[in-house]
């Protein structure tokens, strides 16, 4: 069995990519990588035929040794255990991250590595909720609120806010850089408001305006984040994969 690997441009393996988006049919929370630069593709070939594609690299001053994608049309499937050992020899990985409803590249993770790690958790939305705050308003943030806003301690300022008693107590928003429709949720409740509730109801709100706009909501937190998984939850939406990651075993 002759199995060929080389470098591709993302060019060459968008047809690839396609039927990878296609099967997932679920957000790929790095599926941007490709187009920022973070990712060196290679095709995969067997007796001069390509069979599929797999995708190394890391941001910024990490080593560009993480496997990321691996995609094999299903007739070729059989031999996957081979083709990514190939893959991975030729490429210079070292280790793989993958999101388990990825189903292919985790089961080589699961295969190949030494010890593995579980890094965050990904959420689709499964229930449409009614909470209702009296006190709490959801709307747009304004310029001036922009810069005043309270400290953030793991988001980003979002782009709507609750106000409560005539202060923004949370902020949140939808970040699109990943595969269409997929919406991303953020949020973040101020210190003095938290235990009220208030991070499910911009959750919720946050849902409905992802739909309102045609995108599919989901959103992700760290993996010991009992908190946010809870708040998540509460605003109707479920675990639906876990990030997990491991070093090549050699």
């Amino acid at each position: 069995m002759i199995i060929d690997v080389e470098k591709a441009s993302l060019r060459k393996v968008r047809v690839l990519r396609d039927k990878y988006r296609e099967e997932m049919k679920c957000q790929i929370v790095h599926d941007s990588w490709h187009e920022r630069g973070f990712l060196q593709s290679h095709l995969i070939s067997l007796a001069g035929r390509v069979v599929g594609y797999g995708s190394v690299g890391g941001v910024g001053d990490e080593p560009k040794d993480l496997v990321k994608e691996f995609f094999l049309y299903p007739d070729d499937r059989a031999g996957s255990q081979a083709l990514f050992r190939a893959f991975v020899a030729a490429s210079g990985a070292k280790r793989i991250e993958a999101q388990t409803n990825d189903r292919l590249l985790t089961q080589m993770l699961l295969d190949c590595v030494e010890t593995v790690e579980r890094d965050r958790i990904l959420f689709e939305d499964v229930v449409t909720t009614g909470h209702v705050l009296p006190d709490a308003m959801f709307r747009a943030i304004t310029r001036r609120e922009r810069k005043r806003v309270f400290v953030h301690e793991v988001e980003p300022v979002g782009d709507w806010v609750i106000e409560m008693h005539g202060q923004v107590a949370a902020t949140g928003g939808l970040a699109f850089h990943y595969n269409p429709p997929y919406s991303d949720i953020y949020m973040e409740v101020a210190a003095p408001f938290r235990g009220r509730g208030l991070g499910a109801f911009i959750v919720q709100e946050l849902k409905r305006l992802s739909y309102e706009i045609g995108k599919m909501p989901a959103a992700r937190c760290d993996a010991s984040n009992v908190a946010s998984r809870r708040t998540l939850e509460r605003a109707g939406m479920a675990a639906c994969a876990w990030i997990i990651g491991g070093r090549i075993a050699t």
